[in-house]
Formats: C-alpha cells, structure tokens, sequence
C-alpha cells in the first residue's frame, strides 16, 4: 500500500518532536494503522538548521506554499503558530483536499469556525489533539470517551508556566517576578510572558474545551480573563494556612440557564487532587453525569509530550481517510449542525466563593466597617484570619473567605472597601472552587 506523506508546516521543537516520534515509532504506528506514514518535508526559517540524524530524509524548505501545493503529500501538520500565514496555508491545503493537522490553539479558537466548515465543503478531516493540554489525550476524552455522558463543568490547569510560577510562589516563598525570570531562563515562558500569565493561552484552551464539552460554537471574546501577575508570595501562604491551593484555573460550567467561561487563579481545597498537580504539569478535571469526575494529567507542552499527541492526530485522519465525512468523529463532538447557540453567562452574574486580602489600619471600628459592607451586598463570611503587620507601617493584612455570591456583588462591595478611609492600597481577589463532584 502506498506510504501516507505528511509535509509540516513549521519544524521548531514539536514538529520535530512529532516527526521524530513518527520516525522513531514508524514500524509500531505501522502495524496499528496498517499504513506506512512518510514525513516528505517541512517549512522553516533557516535552511541551515541542523536536525536530528534520524529525521535526515526530511526536505527542508522557505516556501510553505509549496508543501501545501504539493501533490503528492496527503496531510499537513501545522506548527507554526500565529493567526497568519497559519489560517491562509491551511485553507488552501484544505481546498487542495489535504487533511490537516494542528496545535495551534489560537488559531483553532477564533478561527476554527471557518476552518472546519472549508474541511466539511471539501470532504477532509481536521485534527487537534495538541492544541489543549499537549500529551494529554483529553479532547480525545471529551469527544470520544465520554460521548454518553451530559458533561456539567469541565476545570483545567492548562497553562504549565503558571502553574510553575504558582508552584516556585508556594513552596519555596519566592516572589513572583523572581520566578518569571526563572521561567523565561528554563525554557518555560516566553520573552514575552504576556500570553500565558495574563491567561490569553488557557483562554484560547478553555474555548475549545467548552465547545466539545457542551456542543456550543467557538467563543473565544465570552471567556472572562484573568491573569496571575497579581498574586504575592503572601497569598499562596494564606491560602495554605487556610488548607487551600493558589492554581491558575480556566472552568467552563454548563449551569443550566447559559455557559460560564472564565480563566483566573482560584482557591482549591489542598485535598483536591489537582491542586496537588506541581511545576509545570498540566490536568484536567471533568465532571460528567453517568461517570462522574474523572481527571486527566500529564506533560502539557515540551517536543515528544506534544509531538505524541500530534502522531495520534495523524494516525486518526489516516484511519478515517476512507470514511465518509458522516460517519467520522465530529471535528467538535457534535453534528456541525447540532450545535446549539447556548447564551454566555456574563461576569457580574458568575457564582462563586471568594478569597478576600485587605490591608487596613489597625484600630478599632475597622473590622466592623468592612462587616458592614459586606453585609449591604448579602455577602456571609467563612472565615475571617488577621495577620501580624507586614512591616513598620502598622498596616494588617486581613485574609476573608466568603461563601457563594454573584460576582456583580462582589464587584460592588471591593469599590465600597477600596473607598474606606481604613483601608490601604486595592484589595485582592481570588475566587475559591470546591470542585467537588455532584
């Protein structure tokens, strides 16, 4: 039979990692698909690059149009970021009547849509395995493993730089800037951070995720976003104190009466079993009516972790190639056009717990004033702990959690706090999640 050929737009670290584990693997991958896969050739900035010996036969190429143009290649693998040249290769390849393959997330969240419905017109598939969570099959999950199940919220730690920062901030009492630096130095943040600590990327994540999980279309500008930049060494210890985790969380909660989709850090219980997921490991829970909670962990992004969920991608368009495009795995879980236009719940409307820190003076009357404003929004307190001063100011940090409460209440109660004379400086909010199963 003859070899299916792959052409790879982009060779940085997952390509090549895919391309080696195709390589590497070609005589197991063989005998589960009953197809030899081939990598033809791939785009890259720099002719000169230097590559693994084993991945020696690969042509190397500038012109990323030609390996889309290219007859005799079957699937194109995209990993090269970016919304463009990305979205222009892949619909061109798609007209051409190539199936594709990426892990480009962002492209996959905002413009997804329009890639999926030229792949329906033109008869192939479209995969993307690697876009969430790296080696972790958990898109694969969502659409296959639990198609019986109604999912009720799905919760991941899908950033692993956060999750490191989080991490250094908590057990070794480091600073946070401190640890960006050493972030960016290890490999595992960018120059520019800005996408993974300001929570764009889990976005990006969290978009997708919710559309195979509930059937609804990509909606990327509904996500609440919220970054970690925010969060201090202190209050990863608070949280401790108080038998709570700090995680960088995105939640999509199907709530009945519309979606939530919302990126930020949260409190979870330190007996959870993912707020015990450390460095930069990435995890996913999910709640399910007939399963019930089931949790999903791995490697999250790195050459191999990734690559092995871009392999399994190919070898899925490979085995559907001869299906008819009825009878394949819905590119989002459900028939294109089942997809139900479920409203997004806006911010002010979210219920949930609350991690309060204030920094107020210290004499008497004050926590009063704060009880006071917080009874005016009907927001019942938990626990109240009050700190030693943090320096020579005689300022006290006072650490509150609250029970459940629509966002828009606590909107209203941080600005009547953050007016009182007593109290210095913006207060910080994190909100608390039990992500206990119903």
């Amino acid at each position: 039979m003859k070899p299916v050929k792959i052409g790879f737009l982009g060779f940085g670290t997952v390509g090549q990692g895919a391309a080696t584990v195709l390589t590497r693997n070609a005589a197991e991958i063989s005998r589960r698909i009953g197809q030899d896969i081939v990598v033809k050739s791939a785009s890259v900035r720099n002719l000169d690059r230097k590559l693994d010996p084993l991945l020696g036969e690969v042509e190397l190429t500038q012109d990323s149009e030609s390996i889309v143009n290219d007859p005799d290649i079957d699937v194109i693998v995209e990993v090269m970021g970016g919304d463009e040249p990305a979205r222009t290769l892949l619909l061109a390849a798609i007209a051409n009547g190539k199936h594709v393959v990426t892990a480009n997330k962002a492209l996959v969240a905002c413009h997804g849509a329009d890639i999926f419905e030229a792949a329906r017109e033109h008869g192939v598939s479209v995969a993307f395995e690697a876009a969430v969570a790296g080696g972790i099959p958990v898109i694969k999950s969502i659409r296959e493993g639990l198609a019986g199940n109604k999912i009720q919220w799905v919760a991941g730690i899908i950033n692993g730089t956060c999750n490191y920062i989080l991490t250094e901030m908590l057990q070794k009492g480091r600073e946070f800037e401190d640890v960006l630096e050493e972030a960016k130095a290890l490999g595992y943040a960018e120059a520019d951070p800005t996408f993974d600590i300001e929570g764009i990327d889990a976005a990006h994540k969290l978009t997708i995720l919710a559309s195979i999980a509930f059937g609804v279309p990509l909606q990327f500008e509904a996500v609440h976003i919220e970054g970690i930049s925010s969060i201090t060494r202190e209050d990863t210890a608070y949280a401790q104190e108080l038998g709570y985790r700090i995680k960088h969380l995105g939640m999509a909660i199907d709530t009945g009466n519309g979606i939530e989709l919302r990126v930020h850090p949260t409190l979870i219980p330190e007996r959870r079993l993912i707020a015990n997921v450390d460095g930069v490991m990435n995890a996913v829970l999910i709640q399910a009516d007939a399963v019930g909670p089931t949790l999903y962990y791995g490697a999250g992004a790195g050459a191999e972790p990734t690559g092995s969920s871009v392999v399994a991608d190919i070898m899925d368009v490979v085995r559907v190639a001869t299906a008819s495009v009825d009878n394949r795995v819905p590119t989002l879980a459900f028939q294109h056009d089942a997809l139900i236009d479920t409203q997004s719940i806006k911010s002010a409307d979210f219920q949930t717990s609350y991690y309060l820190r204030i920094l107020a003076e210290d004499k008497p009357g004050v926590m009063a004033e704060i009880s006071r404003v917080l009874a005016d929004e009907a927001i019942s307190i938990e626990a109240i702990v009050q700190k030693e001063p943090v320096d020579d100011s005689g300022k006290l940090p006072i650490v509150l959690l609250t029970k459940r409460i629509a966002e828009g209440s606590m909107n209203n109660a941080i600005t009547k706090l953050e007016s009182l004379s007593a109290i210095e400086g913006n207060v910080t909010r994190i909100r608390m999640e039990t992500l206990a199963g119903s």
